[in-house]
């Protein structure tokens, strides 16, 4: 669901349309029961706008989620003593699909030499990193803690909740279960409002920052460290307000329908330590990791706390992708966590420099997450920490690159970040209320008028889908 494609607003508007025309017989027909239509025509609605993306996206979905479900139903009746056993064989089936598209050709071919040709350029649907881990923890939440058999509509609508189906957030049973059960379709002046305004906070991110900043990541140099972190910082403009938009939007489609999202990312780029990041940046998919990864391991208060860091920065970054880069990612940023742990207590810096040394950190972090030629890769790392590479001939071919409009523009898009980055710090700073500003109204059509005179006009899908 490409929430900057016009077609999803004119399906979803249409969709909610026909359910409001057939909400009038559906009522007086089922009578006290007709709380029913409303949850079946919300996944009717879900699995129509899938299909949309493509029938291959809908078909899998539906068959993780049929699995859980029956999954689940079994393992509730055996009981919890054997349940508990039977899980170990359940989830990696509920993986399979995930596995198949997102890893077979890396594993088979890239890893072991294999020459699988079918497994090459396959498609991975949209969404099934995110669906396939929610479901999970759904099925694992309700084995392990004993947790009521939900009813078939229900679990259905939290696995396919359409505004955050494909790029999450990734929801607890315990958060979105018991709004989907009372689910009725109600538009209250109130959701509206604040609906439309993170709507409008998430399109401006994706449509007039994200657009634009993916116009300026320059992938060729390899040996100007100039031009290299120049694009580190452009694709790390663009992947933050590309998936934070989506986040904001889908917060704010949920919204509107009553139902409360959890808010995905906390400015992440005012963090002042990498641990911080970690708290502020894609918090949903932190949790899952914290809940089922890193805790069941043992935690922070064991001795080999550093191992368990470890394990799920490079699980977390394998989760991203299937590449030698994603995998370099996760265990950069497990490096730097343990570092920052272990050393916390003993360095204090002033807030502007941890700001500036935090922000450096992820940057860098981020030539590993779009290169993917591992050639290429390892020779941009090694001209970033070459410090005899930068010159002032290699500042001056970066200037020169561009043409006089287009360094106008970047600086001109630079400018208008710095103010946003501003803005957000100063709604964490007062508030503890990441974006509360930029949702204020005034501050919010302005947001729509940049986005509609600034939007690139390309059709970029939100980037989070490949993943």
């Amino acid at each position: 669901m490409n929430f900057a494609d016009s077609r999803f607003w004119i399906l979803l508007l249409s969709g909610l349309a026909v359910i409001a025309l057939l909400r009038i017989p559906a009522g007086a027909w089922l009578g006290s029961r007709a709380a029913v239509f409303d949850r079946l025509a919300l996944i009717a609605l879900g699995l129509c706008l899938l299909m949309a993306v493509s029938w291959v996206t809908c078909v899998i979905f539906l068959v993780v989620a049929v699995f859980s479900y029956c999954a689940m139903c079994y393992l509730v009746r055996r009981g919890r003593r054997h349940s508990r056993r039977l899980l170990i064989l359940f989830v990696p089936l509920q993986l399979l699909p995930l596995l198949y598209f997102k890893y077979a050709d890396f594993i088979l071919n890239e890893t072991l030499g294999g020459s699988f040709d079918t497994l090459r350029g396959l498609i991975i649907p949209a969404g099934i990193s995110f669906y396939t881990f929610q479901m999970m923890s759904f099925v694992i939440d309700t084995l392990a803690f004993g947790r009521p058999l939900p009813r078939v509509l229900d679990f259905f609508n939290f696995a396919g909740f359409f505004p955050q189906v494909v790029a999450g957030p990734i929801e607890r049973r315990e958060d979105l279960l018991p709004q989907m059960e009372q689910f009725k379709f109600r538009w209250s002046t109130e959701n509206l409002n604040a609906g439309a305004a993170w709507v409008a906070v998430g399109m401006f991110f994706k449509c007039c920052l994200a657009d634009n900043a993916a116009i300026y990541v320059d992938r060729t140099s390899v040996s100007n460290p100039f031009s290299i972190w120049l694009a580190n910082l452009m694709f790390g403009l663009r992947i933050y307000y590309d998936f934070a938009g989506y986040s904001l939007v889908a917060v704010g489609l949920g919204r509107c329908l009553g139902i409360r999202l959890t808010l995905n990312f906390l400015s992440p780029y005012c963090s002042t330590s990498i641990r911080e990041f970690w708290h502020r940046w894609h918090v949903t998919l932190s949790g899952w990791f914290r809940t089922y990864v890193y805790l069941p391991l043992g935690g922070g208060r064991t001795r080999w706390w550093m191992f368990n860091v470890a394990v799920v920065f490079v699980v977390s970054g394998l989760w991203h992708g299937a590449g030698w880069g994603f995998l370099l990612w996760g265990t950069f940023h497990g490096i730097a966590l343990i570092v920052n742990r272990a050393l916390g207590g003993a360095i204090r810096l002033p807030r502007f420099v941890a700001w500036v040394v935090t922000l450096v950190a992820v940057l860098f972090g981020w030539v590993f997450f779009y290169e993917t030629r591992t050639p290429d890769l390892l020779t941009k790392v090694a001209t970033l920490w070459n410090p005899m590479a930068y010159t002032a001939a290699a500042f001056r071919e970066t200037l020169t690159s561009m043409s006089g409009g287009h360094l106008f523009a970047l600086t001109c898009l630079l400018l208008l970040v710095a103010v946003v980055w501003a803005v957000e710090w100063l709604s964490v700073a007062r508030r503890d209320d990441p974006y509360c500003y930029l949702r204020h109204p005034v501050a919010a059509v302005v947001l729509v008028v940049l986005t509609v005179l600034l939007a690139p006009g390309n059709d970029n899908a939100f980037i989070y889908f490949a993943f």
